[in-house]
């Protein structure tokens, strides 16, 4: 699964749209015996969750949040550590595995990260209101 990152996120994540690679969207599609989505190469936060909540979601609700959540922190460990010393395929790996991790605690937890990402981010910045943030350097974000 491939996540695009840097100046891309913030675009991909106003408009609700998370990047995966064709392969992994079609297998994931074949294994639960449904076809990929109607862009195999794109599809939006609310597309993903559901796969994931397709794929995972017993063993998510079994784990609880507190367990997923623990998960979680070890990707965004290993993301740290690709960002240091990895190659960009490793990187990229390492950011679906985050965005994977985060999107079960949503699930877990009952949240529609389509919607969350739409209210939040979609009119603009939180703090500015601006697409562009011209926030001050020293505040969030």
């Amino acid at each position: 699964m491939r996540v695009e990152h840097g100046p891309q996120l913030w675009l991909i994540a106003l408009y609700g749209f998370v990047t995966v690679t064709d392969e992994i969207s079609n297998r994931a599609a074949t294994s639960v015996g449904r076809r990929a989505s109607p862009s195999p190469s794109s599809m939006t936060f609310s597309e993903f969750q559901q796969l994931i909540r397709d794929m995972y979601l017993r063993k998510d609700v079994a784990r609880g949040i507190e367990g997923t959540f623990m998960w979680l922190m070890e990707e965004v460990g290993e993301l740290a550590a690709a960002l240091r010393h990895g190659t960009r395929e490793e990187q990229a790996a390492e950011f679906a595995d985050v965005l994977a991790w985060l999107t079960t605690i949503a699930n877990v937890a009952g949240v529609d990260l389509g919607q969350a990402v739409a209210e939040k981010y979609g009119a603009g910045c939180p703090g500015c209101g601006q697409l562009v943030c011209v926030c001050p350097d020293a505040g969030k974000p």
